[in-house]
């Protein structure tokens, strides 16, 4: 069922010497942009042994997370030294991964991966979940849903993951309504007007709470929540995280098609979901997060209406 976790030292040597300085280097330089892709080698098998001279390399953005010191801290316990990668820019982790520069990584949702995948002719695979933070809709000039008036304006994310998740929440707030009940890809273009109670502008995302003033709501995301000094508590409607339309949006941890049996990676997952780290993430979420533990085909399940979704748009 699983493949070895080491791999021979003579095929891992000079290719892991050579990439690991390119990922070193880019992370020296703090890239901004790197267009996504795959190194198509046939030497990229199995994983790291997990020991000190070969650690399991862990490609994340977000390193700073108190919760990582507290996972390492975990896996070494269990007799697996992992080394966490930090990476600024977002295609990196998975292009670093297929590249055969990591282990495995966790920065990304569902939605994010089958993009990354059909960009760059990868197949990438989730092989668990970590958690799904809600999306919610904000207004400092009304206290329900129901104040808010017929041709009422609400501001959007404009980049393509945030703005269709936004219209599926305010589908779900009943706000509008969307072609073909809405997916993961909607525009919109896609609402349909005349069975909608509000009208729809998007913004860059960091304008959101900014746009508070101007309209009669907003959908923020967690990270520009704090800056507008709002809370969860503050929201007028939060997407349900066990719903459908959320399910493109549960946040993974994701292998080489070929390691996805993994026995040492499907370890760590089981560590990840201990108490003492998933503490540790629901409190770097700022409590807004929701662990989720889909398990492997599930999350292959999701993945495959998304990316059938992809090809049928075109």
């Amino acid at each position: 069922m699983s493949r070895s976790t080491s791999r021979p030292t003579a095929r891992r040597g000079g290719r892991r010497a050579a990439r690991a300085a390119g990922v070193l280097a880019a992370l020296a330089l703090t890239l901004s942009a790197c267009a996504p892709g795959s190194s198509g080698s046939d030497d990229t098998a199995g994983i790291s042994a997990g020991t000190a001279d070969d650690p399991i390399r862990i490609g994340v953005v977000n390193s700073g997370d108190a919760y990582w010191d507290t996972f390492t801290k975990a896996a070494a316990d269990d007799g697996l030294t992992v080394k966490i990668v930090n990476f600024s820019d977002y295609q990196l982790p998975n292009q670093g991964l297929a590249d055969g520069d990591l282990d495995v990584n966790q920065f990304q949702h569902l939605q994010f991966l089958a993009g990354y995948n059909q960009s760059s002719g990868d197949d990438l695979t989730p092989i668990g979940a970590t958690a799904v933070y809600p999306l919610a809709l904000y207004s400092a000039k009304h206290t329900s849903l129901e104040d808010i008036p017929q041709g009422g304006e609400v501001a959007i994310p404009n980049d393509d993951t945030n703005q269709a998740r936004a219209l599926l929440v305010l589908q779900e707030a009943g706000l509008i309504s969307l072609k073909d009940g809405g997916s993961s890809l909607s525009t919109p273009a896609d609402v349909v007007a005349d069975k909608s109670k509000v009208t729809v502008t998007p913004v860059d995302a960091a304008q959101t709470a900014l746009s508070l003033k101007d309209v009669d709501a907003s959908i923020i995301n967690n990270d520009f929540v704090g800056d507008a000094h709002l809370s969860e508590d503050d929201a007028l409607f939060t997407d349900d995280p066990d719903s459908a339309a959320a399910e493109p949006y549960i946040n993974v941890w994701v292998s080489r098609a070929e390691d996805a049996n993994d026995k040492t990676l499907q370890k760590l997952i089981d560590i990840y979901h201990t108490p003492e780290v998933e503490k540790g993430v629901l409190a770097a979420s700022g409590g807004t997060g929701v662990i989720k533990d889909n398990d492997p085909a599930d999350l292959k399940r999701i993945l495959g209406k998304i990316t059938d979704d992809m090809a049928a748009k075109g």
